[in-house]
């Protein structure tokens, strides 16, 4: 492929013996690779799981189709192979409050969910508007609960959530350098000056979500770019202006340090990691982990109440009565404009914040009545559910398309959870033999 010219010399200067297998690499095709979803319960999931990846329990080599039960029901997430080690060394723990602050496409975070089980609370924010509703669509699809999702500054952020976090991951957006084999486009943005101008960016972000972190709390730092300015510097940087150490991150087969030299020699830059596409089966990535040294307490704050009226509640009461098992009754209620939600408690007063999704929409609220909704079905567990109803694989290319199915007489009229497979993939409702599909329009598509 065609290389930048001021690139080229740039790594031929640093890289030395190592720079033509390292540009040679730009040649290769870059790795495909897939994560299963550890939220979603057993189903009859057809997925070639025969190169597993050692760094990632559930993630594996190879191609999947966006047009498969597989994926619509977020049983599976294509991500390239570097991406997956960065939620690894988050390692979240069950109950962890963790920030996502540059969250979209959304792989880290649903990563991030696995890890953590559902349990406690995650924020994933993207400052975007456009990326941000890939990055709801993505949470929803793979049964996140409970996500708080923003489309916020992290300047914003930091003012809602002061010292509030157990750990931060940071992928920061940087100059893409080690994507170039996969989007060639991304060579002509790039500029022997971009590299600087994205580590100003960086640092402002780093700032900023240093005020959230609590004492002892941890930062993870990410990018997909070799660049020193945006890697090893803004680490070094870090080191230097705020109380923090490097924590060392487990070394995989074609893993290395990051480069202290390339940073004024400052070797706890050794605990840093990078994958170079040459010696790695993945494309390019920067990963530090850093732990906080500063002592105090977390900071109270303001947390979110449910706002839902008397009827509302009502209504959602009854719509459980006659669809869920009684071990499944959220009761942390939010009205947000014509959606009901169940929401974290945890999360701070939502007053002044671009919120995407304050947790996970329950259903649209109608007049008497509650109409299911889409994410509902993505997260729920069907032993909660009392009318389940399973369709194959022909009626299934018909339901994502939008198409009503026909369904044995003799059911009772009321809403169904859809499964395919033993996969959830939708609400539907019974009336006189056919089955009423409810699949968002915008998400529709042709097999």
């Amino acid at each position: 492929m065609q290389l930048p010219e001021d690139f080229k010399s740039k790594y031929n200067d640093l890289l030395g013996d190592d720079y033509q297998s390292f540009i040679d690499s730009f040649d290769d095709d870059s790795y495909n690779a897939f994560r299963t979803n550890p939220l979603k319960p057993r189903a009859d999931v057809h997925l070639d799981r025969s190169r597993p990846i050692a760094y990632t329990e559930n993630g594996y080599y190879g191609k999947v189709s966006g047009k498969t039960v597989e994926h619509q029901s977020g049983y599976v997430y294509s991500q390239e192979p570097s991406a997956m080690y960065v939620a690894e060394v988050v390692n979240p723990t069950p109950g962890d409050r963790v920030l996502d602050l540059c969250a979209a496409p959304g792989g880290k975070s649903t990563h991030l969910a696995g890890l953590m089980q559902n349990k406690g609370l995650l924020v994933s924010n993207e400052i975007e508007r456009g990326r941000a509703k890939v990055l709801v669509e993505n949470l929803e699809r793979f049964g996140v609960f409970d996500p708080l999702i923003l489309n916020e500054d992290p300047k914003m952020l930091s003012k809602h959530f002061p010292r509030y976090f157990d750990k931060i991951l940071i992928d920061a957006p940087c100059s893409g350098e080690g994507m170039f084999r996969k989007n060639h486009e991304a060579t002509k943005y790039w500029s022997k000056d971009y590299p600087r101008e994205c580590a100003i960016r960086q640092k402002e972000i780093v700032a900023e979500a240093i005020k959230m972190l609590k004492p002892g709390g941890q930062l993870i730092y990410s990018t997909c770019t070799f660049a020193p300015e945006e890697d090893e510097q803004i680490i070094a940087w870090i080191l230097d202006n705020y109380d923090f150490k490097t924590l060392p991150i487990k070394k995989y087969d074609g893993m290395v340090s990051g480069k202290p030299e390339w940073a004024d020699g400052n070797e706890a830059l050794e605990n840093t990691i990078r994958l170079f596409p040459h010696l790695f089966k993945g494309d390019g990535h920067f990963i530090a982990k850093l732990q906080s040294l500063s002592s105090g307490k977390s900071k109270k704050i303001k947390h979110q109440t449910g706002n839902a009226s008397t009827e509302v509640r009502r209504e959602w009461k009854e719509f459980c009565r006659r669809n869920f098992q009684n071990d499944f009754y959220p009761h942390h209620l939010l009205e947000f404009g014509k959606m009901l939600y169940s929401f974290n408690p945890e999360i701070p007063n939502l007053n002044g914040l671009k919120v995407m999704r304050p947790g996970t929409p329950l259903g649209m609220i109608k007049k008497n009545r509650i109409e299911p909704a889409y994410a509902l079905a993505l997260a729920i567990n069907p032993h909660d559910v009392k009318n389940v109803i399973e369709i194959n694989d022909n009626q299934w290319d018909r339901y994502v398309h939008g198409d009503t199915i026909t369904v044995d007489a003799k059911l009772k009229k009321g809403w169904y959870l859809i499964q395919c497979r033993s996969m959830n993939v939708g609400f539907g409702k019974v009336v006189n033999g056919t089955l009423k599909n409810f699949f968002p329009k915008g998400l529709r598509f042709k097999v």
